[in-house]
């Protein structure tokens, strides 16, 4: 379960402002404009940090991509990534213990802790992620950004006392803010926290995580620039078989992209049955990944400056296929050996590079009516949908790229069918599969963190009835007579639960009346202990199909802490269902 941050930042700023906050809805607009602020001033110096790193490890020229950088010496290309891992197996020596069980992403945040995070593991997340990008590993700086950006949204909500659902929707516009800083793309970084943070859109939420989005992006502008995106060759109107390809492109760009996250998870199993520790797991993914930089220095980083290059330049239809999936190779490789960091952007580069494939390999058999351009285009923004679950998100990414409706109507489409392919056949976004890696069963950012908060020890009652098992009937008809208890509870000569005897048995049965009660215990089913949930306990109901169970504090020690019935946890169900769609509505 997602870790719940501690209270010291909660309540911070004056009462007339958490006030202020709380009633009007102009005042989380004017709170969503600050986030969004911080995360363009945040991302920037991030990606500053990240390129002057790059700079003096791998000795490029000032402002030169790393993932385009000709000449490089061998030495720095495999030292770098080694020297990324022993970095962070001192960061994981000195800070590991103090954060673990601290680290949680805006997702699982969103999900389970009604956007609660906690700033000193964001902060540690952060740095990981930042140095395994810094030293040429092959994981994206995206991940940092939407980290760093949504703690401090989180704890500008904690400090304002912010209700359940105004938390995760601030956390949702730190998100916002760092996809539209990071990529200079308002439109994709307010989607992105719709699809992927916040898991719905509403009209309420619409205002607060536009005006992030867009201050983020105002401010990064002019101290980064906006380079990242650039827009392919020539791009012609798609029409005719062109849309048949398109769809098949798509189904491709699904496919290798449940390949990627299979791969992730593969080497992260093959890691994991090594003997190596797991904080000296990275020193041979940098040997690896160090490797195939030797071969392309496209597989370092995130892979900017390659996708600039590679959509701008003709290349050897054998080579873009071969960078492909020599960098899905080297991101898989880097994620399972213990780097930390995001697939956003190698997405976005892998499959450009595979469309560009697509479409220029097509097109030597036959007339395809879909231009290699717009085929880079959409193959870009299918993979990546693939992988990040966020098809509307790279629909508008390739809108804001490209300025190209028509174009942009087919990005929607292939979009549409990657989704639908990967959802059907996998079921998971990559940070979702991460997820379910760990054991869990969160499947998106809705919130269901009240499924866990409601427990059996909140939801049961105290005033459970026992008895021991060997008192007899007449004298048990004595204590529990017609119309009191419906049940009470049988307990052994150790004090442990025996079993259950409805009153109605009680005073019915054809036993004599010195027998012992124990003879009318019913069969024992399932039982509650205080730390189910309210689903488990729903679930258990209906497995013993009984209105009342006993709930015991343990299997071991068997004693009886109280009662649940079905009746009360199924109106508590429908009680807490129905306030959060009034949350819904009232958005």
């Amino acid at each position: 379960m997602a870790p719940i941050p501690s209270q010291k930042f909660d309540r911070l700023f004056p009462v007339w402002l958490r006030g202020f906050v709380r009633a009007r809805e102009v005042g989380l607009v004017l709170v969503a404009v600050l986030v969004g602020a911080v995360s363009g001033l945040l991302v920037s110096g991030l990606s500053i940090a990240s390129q002057f790193a790059h700079e003096v490890i791998f000795d490029l020229a000032r402002g030169q991509h790393l993932s385009i950088a000709a000449g490089i010496d061998w030495r720095r290309v495999m030292g770098g990534p080694i020297l990324g891992a022993l970095a962070l197996a001192l960061l994981t020596f000195w800070a590991g213990k103090r954060f673990s069980g601290r680290m949680a992403d805006a997702i699982e945040a969103n999900a389970l802790n009604g956007g609660r995070l906690s700033m000193g593991g964001s902060l540690y997340i952060t740095v990981q992620t930042f140095i395994s990008n810094a030293c040429g590993s092959s994981v994206g700086l995206e991940a940092a950004y939407t980290q760093i950006s949504s703690a401090v949204a989180s704890l500008l909500g904690r400090g304002l006392a912010a209700r359940r659902s105004d938390m995760r929707l601030l956390v949702g516009c730190g998100a916002a803010g760092a996809i539209a800083a990071a990529f200079g793309a308002p439109l994709a970084g307010a989607f992105y926290a719709f699809e992927v943070v916040l898991g719905a859109y509403s009209v309420g939420s619409l205002a607060p995580v536009a005006a992030s989005a867009i201050a983020a992006s105002l401010i990064s502008k002019p101290i980064v620039g906006h380079d990242l995106l650039v827009a392919p060759g020539p791009m012609s109107p798609i029409h005719g078989a062109g849309f048949v390809h398109l769809l098949i492109l798509a189904a491709l760009m699904a496919l290798v992209g449940i390949a990627l996250m299979r791969g992730v998870a593969a080497f992260d199993g093959l890691f994991n049955r090594s003997r190596i520790p797991a904080a000296f797991r990275p020193v041979l993914g940098g040997v690896l990944v160090g490797a195939m930089a030797l071969i392309s220095p496209q597989v370092m980083g995130s892979g900017h400056g390659a996708l600039q290059h590679n959509l701008l330049n003709a290349l050897p239809l054998g080579l873009l296929v071969g960078l492909a999936l020599l960098k899905c190779l080297a991101s898989a490789v880097s994620l399972g050996s213990g780097y930390r960091g995001g697939l956003f952007f190698a997405s976005l580069l892998i499959g450009s590079m595979l469309g560009r494939f697509y479409g220029e390999g097509m097109a030597l058999w036959m007339d395809l009516s879909l231009s290699p351009g717009a085929a880079a285009v959409a193959g870009m923004a299918a993979f990546a949908t693939g992988v990040l679950g966020s098809p509307i998100t790279m629909t508008v990414l390739a809108l804001e790229m490209t300025g190209d409706f028509d174009v942009t109507a087919a990005c929607f489409l292939a979009c549409a069918i990657s989704s639908l392919i990967v959802r059907t056949g996998f079921g998971y976004s990559f940070a979702t599969w991460r997820f379910h890696l760990r054991g869990e069963t969160i499947r998106g950012p809705a919130d269901i963190g009240w499924l866990r908060d409601l427990t059996v020890a909140r939801l049961m009652r105290k005033d459970a009835r026992t008895l021991p098992g060997d008192v007899a009937i007449e004298a048990a008809r004595q204590i529990f007579p017609p119309g009191g208890e419906r049940q009470f509870f049988l307990l052994d000569k150790n004090g442990r639960y025996a079993g259950t005897v409805l009153t109605a048995d009680l005073h019915t049965t054809d036993e004599t009346a010195d027998a012992p009660v124990a003879t009318l215990a019913q069969p024992d089913g399932a039982l509650l202990f205080p730390r189910m949930t309210i689903r488990e306990a729903i679930d258990t109901f209906e497995k013993t199909e009984t209105d009342v169970l006993p709930v015991l504090d343990s299997a071991e020690s068997g004693q009886v802490l109280g009662l649940l019935t079905e009746a009360h946890t199924l109106r508590r169900y429908g009680e807490e269902l129905e306030r959060r769609h009034q949350a819904i509505i009232r958005a």
